[in-house]
């Protein structure tokens, strides 16, 4: 099955109306949001086209394709507005013969890893900053944000298909890509 991965979308309608059109002309059966969906949080201005309702509105439109991971800017009001669940901190995923831990970041983070095995991904957003490193046999790999970039980065997002992740700026040209080993 393959899944289009995003985080970070923060409120922002402008880009998750992009995001929309993308994971459409991915053939993703799936969308993985890693968390922070309607609210830009106090730490970050706000983002182009900021609209939360709308946010919602185009989100619960394709509600039963949606998988989506609590961020540290989403909240039990924002569930009342949304026709899927928002509440797990984490999900594990399987990749071959390995787990995929996704989460968004701020429980579980590279200072903080659950159990995992070597060749295992810790999946995750809530830098806003693009990631694949592989550290002690776990590869950590971040989509970036949708709606607000940080470290020089792009607005972007990822897919899984087949164990391999790729990752897109959010205008669909592809950045990099990643097989995870069997």
């Amino acid at each position: 099955m393959k899944w289009l991965i995003a985080s970070d979308l923060h409120g922002s309608a402008t880009c998750t109306a992009l995001l929309m059109k993308r994971f459409e002309e991915s053939g993703a059966a799936r969308l993985l949001l890693l968390g922070d969906i309607l609210y830009h949080g106090p730490r970050n201005a706000l983002p182009e086209g900021y609209n939360p309702p709308a946010v919602a509105d185009m989100l619960n439109a394709i509600a039963a394709r949606v998988c989506c991971l609590r961020g540290n800017c989403d909240s039990e009001v924002d569930q009342m507005v949304l026709r899927f669940p928002l509440t797990a901190d984490y999900l594990y995923l399987p990749v071959g013969g390995h787990v995929c831990f996704a989460t968004h970041g701020h429980v579980y983070s590279e200072t903080r890893l659950p159990p995992l095995a070597e060749g295992d991904v810790f999946l995750y957003g809530h830098t806003h900053v693009p990631r694949c490193e592989t550290l002690n046999g776990v590869t950590f790999m971040n989509p970036g944000s949708v709606s607000i970039p940080k470290g020089g980065s792009g607005r972007g997002y990822m897919t899984l298909d087949n164990g391999v992740f790729r990752w897109y700026t959010l205008d669909g040209r592809p950045c990099s890509a990643y097989t995870v080993p069997d």
